[in-house]
């Protein structure tokens, strides 16, 4: 998709990667084979909540993998400053490169990053200018994917008519109360961590800061211009058209703005 493939050696992100498609791929499997496919053929449910699982969940795993394997602002060796730029670039004190204010040094990944708002295990990769709005769109689709198995789960035992017929020789209908009783814990252990990162990522973009800055007490002049919401979130998805907020798959082109701000990291 035109992009920079960006790839982080990190056993430990590693396994939360690999946590994270398990569970996915656990609700994936297992929710439409336990409660989807069986309501639809009885006439439970209509095909249309099948297939908004499905889309759900596809775009979930997208935007986790581009998000993942995405370069999120990495500097090159060697930038090129331009003139009108120059005074708002500074040297980093780790790995004595010049770099952009508001970038961050992340010990992890071993570079600087544009506008780096933090380093994520989860997807084992820095979220930064040019992965953010990957970021918030998986949070954002996770927190669907997760509420939907969560009230699928629920309409499964107190509110769908019994099934007439099971396959007593599949596996899952064997084990079905246990196998929703993990999606079900799963879906709320997930929903709860994921909704209040969300929460703090939409607050950070609402008052243009990042997490980094937050932590640093770096944006507390109250003389800074405020940018509007609407103008804050269309740099971070690269695009004026809020219906593009909502798609991954697609081409991010960053808005020309500068990188001045009146404190730094």
């Amino acid at each position: 998709m035109g992009q920079r493939i960006h790839f982080v050696v990190d056993p430990q992100g590693w396994c939360c990667l690999g946590l994270i498609i398990f569970v996915w791929l656990y609700n994936t499997i297992f929710i439409p084979k336990v409660i989807l496919f069986p309501h639809y053929e009885e006439g439970n449910i209509s095909v249309v909540a099948v297939l908004c699982y499905y889309f759900c969940s596809l775009f979930c795993i997208a935007s986790l993998f581009r998000a993942s394997v995405a370069d999120p602002g990495k500097l090159p060796e060697n930038p090129k400053i331009p003139i009108t730029e120059r005074e708002h670039w500074e040297l980093c004190n780790k790995c004595n490169m010049m770099r952009p204010k508001r970038s961050h040094h992340c010990s992890r990944c071993g570079h600087c990053v544009r506008r780096m708002d933090h380093h994520c295990p989860w997807i084992n990769n820095c979220v930064g200018e040019d992965n953010h709005w990957l970021f918030l769109q998986l949070c954002f689709y996770t927190q669907i994917l997760s509420s939907y198995t969560l009230i699928l789960d629920f309409c499964h035992y107190y509110y769908f008519l019994p099934l007439k017929k099971e396959n007593w020789d599949v596996f899952v209908f064997r084990h079905e109360l246990a196998l929703l009783r993990i999606s079900a814990f799963m879906g709320l252990i997930i929903l709860g961590g994921i909704s209040r990162l969300f929460y703090t990522q939409l607050v950070g973009i609402f008052t243009d800061t990042t997490s980094i800055e937050k932590m640093s007490n770096c944006c507390e002049d109250i003389s800074r211009p405020r940018k509007p919401w609407q103008q804050t979130f269309s740099e971070v998805f690269g695009t004026h058209w809020k219906i593009l907020w909502f798609i991954p798959f697609r081409r991010r082109q960053p808005l020309r703005v500068p990188y001045h701000f009146a404190n730094h990291v």
